[in-house]
């Protein structure tokens, strides 16, 4: 695999590494690849679970996953953009890591921001348990031909409709990304 440039890679034994770095770079790094051990490697690493739980500490967030070789993946790690949206397990981590006592002024301010403009409140469903709201379930039953075409889509595609839905940051947003949403499906096309 051809290493990525745009950021340094450095391995992290546990989270106590992760913290000491972004201690001392939050504030200035643009990001980082993080190499993790696979499982079975043998190599003392922090795992994904772990390495989320400190990026959410100080304000940051993970991203895209590149396998390295056969013990190691990248993960890269930025800090979070002013507009991102939450994901639900993001929100109940923190609110276990703030009640713990472990969330950094960093990570708090990131909170804050979050819950003063809304994305807090809309924090979406992973693909397990994401709902299908009553908006789109009424807008697909009006078109059939995009009711069938939902129906017929694999749980990628399906997830990918419903988080457009869901994370829409107004009514007037939401409902114009059902309407495309519904075309898209009666022409039958998928995002996909």
């Amino acid at each position: 695999m051809t290493l990525p440039t745009e950021f340094p890679v450095l391995p992290f034994a546990d989270q106590a590494e992760l913290e000491a770095w972004l201690e001392a770079e939050h504030l200035t790094a643009p990001g980082l690849y993080v190499r993790l051990a696979k499982k079975g490697s043998g190599v003392p690493s922090i795992n994904w679970e772990q390495m989320v739980e400190v990026l959410l500490c100080f304000g940051w967030i993970d991203g895209r996953a590149n396998r390295l070789d056969d013990r190691f993946y990248l993960q890269r790690i930025t800090p979070r953009r002013p507009r991102s949206v939450w994901s639900l397990k993001n929100v109940t981590t923190v609110e276990r890591l703030t009640a713990e006592g472990r969330m950094r002024p960093a990570g708090l301010a990131v909170v804050e921001a979050a819950k003063a403009d809304g994305r807090w409140q809309r924090a979406y469903a992973g693909p397990a348990t994401i709902g299908m709201p009553d908006d789109l379930a009424a807008a697909l039953d009006a078109e059939p031909a995009a009711r069938t075409a939902y129906d017929a889509l694999d749980g990628q595609n399906r997830y990918a409709v419903l988080w457009r839905v869901h994370t829409a940051s107004t009514p007037a947003t939401r409902a114009k990304r059902i309407a495309d949403l519904v075309q898209l499906l009666a022409e039958g096309r998928r995002l996909h």
